[in-house]
């Protein structure tokens, strides 16, 4: 039924339902979360998300929101971002809820353009829901400190800008069009994102090695190849959006990832489907449920999206979390983390009588 009633009924179920899990979670009153920041792309209601929120929770009259749209798979970065500035420069001893959330309804493609098609295969409803604070007593409880973020925007190019858009084919079916050429943009913003985060984050040997890289080739004009610098010499977990499979296998050449570096993003698109923003957000529930965080631990967030842009974000573990006591709050993986991970074959064979192939998303 793809009417805008049944899109606002997917989407309340799923921003009310992690909410509500949030705020039992937490313990923290609706009233005293003083910012709240929603980012959905594709679906943009009126009243919008925020408001949608506010209404919810009765939330004070004063409540600084935002509303993101239009912004691509990378927006949940965008507004954690946004979040850490409004907490350190403009409103002290407060709460920031931020809200990350896609819904398809409305936007599922109907026409046989084929690079408009791919969308339908990888795109699935999800949702999730954070809380930051800068209130000194909350550091004791806190999971995570976030220590860097970094944006990365390509819209100056037009070969960037137009990889992903929405669009009418011949025939006047709206839909997601994803360029061929999707995947070396994608590497052009990655290096330009690791460009900025990698002296932030890496040990100083590797910042040597990248720097004298790149005085070879752009002051000498020496034919070599540039260094992608050794990220899990800093950083222990990786979640990288399940934008598809291709995404996260390029993503693993080009900067040297292990398997087990990976599976939380390969496990999370076999598992979920591109849940959008929100795929980071099921990554780090797959690391927490698999009892892989340790006090200390740093993890990398990184996302695309459309524009072109590279977002990423580096947090600190403040504590090791308990898998336990995921699963009993409520984690997405409480069912399936036992079973996971799991071999995905690039192809398998359709169960149908006649035994024909498809590629595995």
């Amino acid at each position: 039924d793809m009417c805008l009633q049944t899109a606002r009924d997917e989407s309340e179920a799923v921003v009310f339902g992690v909410v509500d899990k949030l705020l039992a979670k937490t313990g923290v009153r609706a009233e005293d979360i003083g910012i709240v920041i929603a980012n959905s792309s594709l679906y943009s209601p009126t009243p919008s998300f925020v408001s949608l929120i506010v209404n919810r929770y009765r939330l004070r009259h004063d409540v600084v929101s935002h509303n993101l749209s239009g912004m691509g798979c990378s927006a949940g970065i965008i507004a954690i971002d946004l979040a850490k500035h409004l907490l350190q420069q403009v409103h002290p001893d407060t709460y920031a809820l931020v809200v990350s959330t896609e819904n398809i309804t409305l936007n599922a493609y109907l026409g046989n353009n084929r690079p408009m098609l791919v969308t339908n295969t990888l795109f699935r409803v999800g949702g999730a829901a954070v809380l930051l604070s800068n209130r000194r007593q909350e550091r004791a409880r806190a999971k995570y400190q976030l220590i860097h973020t970094v944006r990365t925007h390509r819209g100056a190019s037009d070969r960037s800008y137009g990889c992903v858009t929405q669009e009418e084919d011949d025939a006047g079916h709206v839909g997601v069009s994803l360029s061929k050429e999707l995947m070396s943009v994608a590497g052009e913003a990655l290096r330009t994102n690791i460009t900025t985060l990698g002296p932030l984050v890496l040990p100083l040997s590797e910042q040597l090695r990248f720097l004298a890289t790149v005085v070879l080739k752009r002051v000498f004009r020496a034919d070599v190849k540039p260094h992608i610098p050794d990220f899990t010499l800093a950083l222990d977990h990786f979640c990288i959006h399940a934008g598809g499979r291709g995404v996260l296998d390029e993503l693993e050449r080009s900067l040297k990832l292990s398997a087990w570096h990976m599976e939380p993003s390969r496990m999370t698109l076999y598992r979920f489907g591109n849940t959008s923003s929100s795929s980071l957000w099921y990554e780090l529930a797959y690391c927490e449920a698999k009892g892989r965080i340790k006090k200390g631990d740093r993890v990398w967030q990184i996302a695309f999206g459309s524009g072109f842009k590279c977002n990423s974000a580096v947090w600190k573990a403040l504590r090791a979390v308990d898998a336990v006591a995921v699963g009993d709050a409520g984690s997405p993986w409480a069912q399936d983390v036992d079973v996971l991970p799991v071999h995905v074959p690039k192809v398998v064979p359709i169960d149908d009588d006649q035994a024909s192939y498809k590629t595995a998303a």
